[in-house]
C-alpha cells in the first residue's frame, strides 16, 4: 500500500468527491456538484470531469463508492436522489475512458474497507462499519475480506423488522422526528446544555442501537463495530445506554472482547472508495 497510487471517489446523491491518495495520503481532493435531476449521460460526465480532475498517468486504479445497489459487473441500480441512474454501466464507463481498473460498490461497504486499510479497522481480520445517519447499513469484512452477499445488499441491517416499523424508525436520526417530533440537531444541541428530556432520548436511542447490534453479535460476531455517520457523533449521549442492553445479551465474553469504536477520519469515503482496489487484489490472491 505505501506506494500505491490510486483514485478514490465518493459519489453522492448531490455532489462528488475525487482524492488522489498514495499509500495512505490524501494528495489531493476536488469536490463538484452534480445535476441530480439530469439526464444519465449528463451526471455520467460529470463525474468522469470530477475524477479527471485529479487523475494523472500513473494511477493504477480507481474506486467509487455509491450510495446504492451495485453488482458484480459494476452496473450500479436506482442509486439515490439521482432519478436518472436506473442502471448505468459505471465500471465499463469508466475504464473505458480512463484505461485503469475501476471497483465500485456501495459506500457502507466503502466505509468498512477505509477503516479496514486506513483506519481503527487496521490489524483486525473481521470488522464492521456500521453508519448510523437518516439510514442504518454495515460493511462486514470476515477474515480480511468484504463480504458482499450475492447481490451485494448485504448489511442492511436497518431494513430488520422492529417494533412496529423496523431498526431504521428507531435506531437512526429518523427517531427524533418520528417518534419525538424534533430533529437530530436540536436534540443534540438541548443535549449538551444537560436538558433532561433530550438527553432522555438520547438514551432510548441508545437501547434501540443496542438491540440491533444484539442482532449483529448473534449473526456475525464481530471483532469490532466501527461507527460513522451522523448519530455516531453523538454517541457520547447514547453509549451507557448502549452499553447497558449489551449486557442482555446472552454469551457475556462476546461482549467483553467486542470493542466499539468512533470514525474521525473525514477523508474515510475517498479512502474507502481506494480500498476497493485491495480488496479486489486479496481476492485474486485467494
Amino acid at each position: 500500500m505505501v506506494n500505491d497510487k490510486l483514485i478514490g471517489v465518493d459519489l453522492g446523491g448531490t455532489k462528488v468527491q475525487s482524492s488522489r491518495i498514495k499509500g495512505t495520503s490524501v494528495l489531493q481532493t476536488e469536490r463538484a456538484l452534480i445535476s441530480s435531476q439530469g439526464t444519465e449521460d449528463q451526471v455520467v460526465q460529470e463525474v468522469i470531469a470530477n475524477i479527471s480532475d485529479v487523475f494523472e498517468n500513473d494511477i493504477e486504479g480507481i474506486g467509487v463508492g455509491v450510495p446504492g445497489l451495485v453488482d458484480s459487473q459494476g452496473i450500479l441500480y436506482d442509486i439515490q436522489n439521482i432519478p436518472s441512474w436506473k442502471e448505468v454501466p459505471l465500471k465499463s464507463i469508466l475504464e473505458e475512458h480512463f484505461k485503469v481498473p475501476v471497483y465500485i460498490n456501495n459506500d457502507a461497504n466503502c466505509f468498512a474497507l477505509g477503516e479496514k486499510y486506513y483506519g481503527k479497522g487496521r490489524g483486525r481480520k473481521d470488522v464492521m462499519g456500521l453508519i448510523i445517519g437518516t439510514g442504518l447499513a454495515a460493511g462486514i469484512i470476515i477474515d480480511n475480506k468484504l463480504y458482499n452477499g450475492h447481490n451485494c445488499g448485504a448489511g442492511e441491517f436497518g431494513m430488520l423488522p422492529y417494533l412496529d416499523h423496523n431498526y431504521e424508525v428507531y435506531a437512526t436520526g429518523q427517531f427524533f422526528p418520528r417518534v419525538h417530533q424534533t430533529t437530530g440537531e436540536a436534540a443534540f444541541k438541548a443535549a449538551e446544555k444537560g436538558d433532561p428530556k433530550a438527553l432522555d432520548m438520547f438514551r432510548e436511542l441508545g437501547t434501540h442501537i443496542g438491540n440491533c447490534m444484539i442482532c449483529i453479535l448473534y449473526s456475525l460476531d464481530p471483532e469490532v463495530i466501527i461507527l460513522g455517520g451522523s448519530v455516531s457523533k453523538s454517541y457520547q449521549f447514547y453509549k451507557d445506554s448502549l452499553y447497558e442492553r449489551l449486557q442482555t445479551f446472552a454469551y457475556s465474553p462476546v461482549v467483553g472482547r467486542l470493542t466499539i469504536e468512533i470514525s474521525d477520519d473525514p477523508n474515510i469515503a475517498v479512502l474507502g472508495a481506494a480500498a476497493l482496489i485491495h480488496d479486489a487484489q486479496l481476492s485474486s490472491k485467494s
